[in-house]
């Protein structure tokens, strides 16, 4: 009599998950206030580092925070000198190839500013029909007007500094760029009171981006799923509201 042997089929392999480690180690530039910065005691301070407090606090996980300078930033991570990035480091595909990163905690808005009398207030392309608008040169914003806003007269500046001066001085009738430069303007120099925010920008990924989000190893697939889960809590529960109002007073994501 024939015996027949069933085979069980071969176990499917699974990919390993590294397990998050007890102590976390943050590296951050501390050059790009109000996210990240020295203050007096030369220790680590700003938006970011409060934040990577409180996402820690959420995953359960002890934090310690570290300096590095922006170029070995990436190169410091892959190194495994430091488990995790936060320094306003942008998304990108070019990032990407590299590392892999948590869901984004910022979209910084884009805005537009006028004259502190200006009446302006649809900033739509059709709404800025014929009108000037000053921008720095080279890069997504100058790129986002020439492509959108092709009824308006579009006026490239070596820096976002120049094009408020010449608004200041009527040469143009509205400036575009990020919202966090043009508010420190506004707030800390003294030719800032001649002009206002009137609209932001929408958020368009094409030209702007996909936000900022902590950088993590590709390979630590655990760690980023307890983070882009830690960064979902705190914006339910109205904590990442409640930290960005200290820093900033308009939403940041």
């Amino acid at each position: 009599m024939a015996c027949v042997v069933f085979l069980a089929p071969p176990l499917r392999a699974q990919a390993p998950q590294q397990v998050p480690p007890k102590e976390l180690v943050i590296a951050s530039e501390g050059a790009r206030p109000p996210y990240n910065y020295l203050d007096s005691n030369n220790e680590l301070a700003g938006f970011e580092i409060d934040l990577g407090r409180l996402l820690c606090a959420r995953m359960k996980l002890q934090c310690r925070f570290v300096t590095q300078d922006w170029d070995g930033l990436t190169p410091g991570l892959l190194n495994r000198q430091y488990d995790a990035i936060m320094a306003a480091m942008e998304i990108t595909d070019e990032a990407k190839e590299k590392i892999a990163f948590s869901k984004p905690y910022i979209r910084m808005p884009s805005a537009f500013v006028a004259s502190a009398q200006s009446d302006i207030k649809d900033t739509t392309p059709a709404g800025l029909k014929g009108r000037s608008i000053g921008v720095e040169s080279g890069g997504a914003h100058q790129n986002y007007l020439d492509d959108l806003y092709k009824q308006s007269e579009i006026r490239p500046y070596a820096t976002l500094e120049e094009a408020i001066l010449d608004l200041a001085e009527g040469r143009l009738d509205l400036v575009i760029g990020d919202k966090d430069a043009l508010s420190d303007f506004l707030k800390t120099r003294k030719e800032g009171q001649c002009c206002k925010i009137v609209a932001d920008a929408p958020h368009d990924a094409a030209y702007f981006g996909n936000g900022v989000g902590v950088g993590l190893r590709k390979e630590d697939v655990a760690l980023t799923m307890m983070f882009d889960k830690a960064i979902d809590e705190t914006m339910a529960d109205g904590s990442f509201a409640k930290l960005q109002s200290k820093y900033f007073d308009y939403k940041i994501n």
